[in-house]
């Protein structure tokens, strides 16, 4: 046994002098035991902690949008920052396996505080059939699974699907990412739902726009609940703001549907 195991860290230390793991955040190599980012950078890590504050600036986004139990996000993402290696080397970088270590990390962290009481079923976000074939995996789905492993609670990827391939929302105004997610999601295969605690799982929440899409699909399904929690949530401007400027774009959006369906 003794000898396997000196096997086992000769191994290691041989590959990672010829194949280092570093820190997706500052480069840095990892230790023995980190996963994906240093423990340094995980101190670093600028938490919300909004899973400890009841009426909290993400629940409070989505307030009259569709009826909510609990919402949170894990980190505070703001442009610029090494933190958004996290995310962009998770969706843009193939690095799937970003998406099940931080979410384990981030379901440890919650699940002190009751936030996964009571859910039945987690489900990702999720992405349109040939986004996810150009990608090769719905980054969501992996977070997910990450939560699932420290949680236990199964991942439902077949009960939503997403029918409109929607352009990318990054370079869109407020407005335009609400219109952009109008009407793209679509239930399937979600009878056994009826009466469940729902966890929407995505990677960032920025306007909350295609949050809100998905969560009123699901919200159509007899005595659900539903939950959010995201890994990130964007900070580029004041929490206020942000909801104001979700408020109002909410009220064009019904607006602009009311005077269609009049003409």
């Amino acid at each position: 046994m003794k000898h396997t195991l000196l096997i086992k860290d000769w191994l290691y230390s041989f590959l990672s002098l010829w194949f280092p793991r570093c820190c997706v955040v500052c480069g840095g190599s990892l230790a023995k035991g980190e996963e994906c980012i240093c423990t340094m950078c995980n101190i670093n890590l600028p938490r919300t902690d909004y899973h400890l504050r009841k009426d909290n600036p993400v629940e409070k986004l989505f307030w009259g949008k569709f009826p909510l139990e609990r919402a949170t996000s894990f980190f505070f993402y703001r442009k610029g920052s090494d933190f958004r290696q996290v995310l962009h080397q998770l969706k843009y970088g193939g690095q799937k396996e970003i998406g099940a270590i931080m979410g384990r990390y981030m379901a440890s962290e919650l699940q002190a505080s009751d936030f996964f009481h009571g859910v039945d079923v987690i489900i990702p976000i999720p992405l349109h059939k040939k986004k996810q074939q150009i990608r090769g995996y719905n980054q969501s789905e992996w977070i997910s699974r990450g939560i699932m492993a420290v949680t236990g609670i199964p991942v439902d990827t077949e009960a939503i699907i997403r029918r409109k391939n929607t352009e990318t929302q990054t370079q869109k105004s407020a407005l335009e990412r609400w219109e952009n997610v109008d009407g793209i999601f679509e239930l399937h295969r979600s009878e056994y739902l009826a009466g469940k605690h729902i966890l929407i799982v995505d990677d960032v929440l920025t306007t909350g726009a295609t949050t809100v899409a998905c969560a009123s699909r699901l919200a159509e399904i007899e005595g659900v609940r539903i939950s959010v929690l995201t890994l990130a949530m964007e900070i580029g401007r004041a929490t206020s703001e942000l909801q104001s400027r979700s408020d109002l774009v909410c009220r064009l959006l019904l607006e602009k549907k009311k005077k269609k369906k009049k003409d």
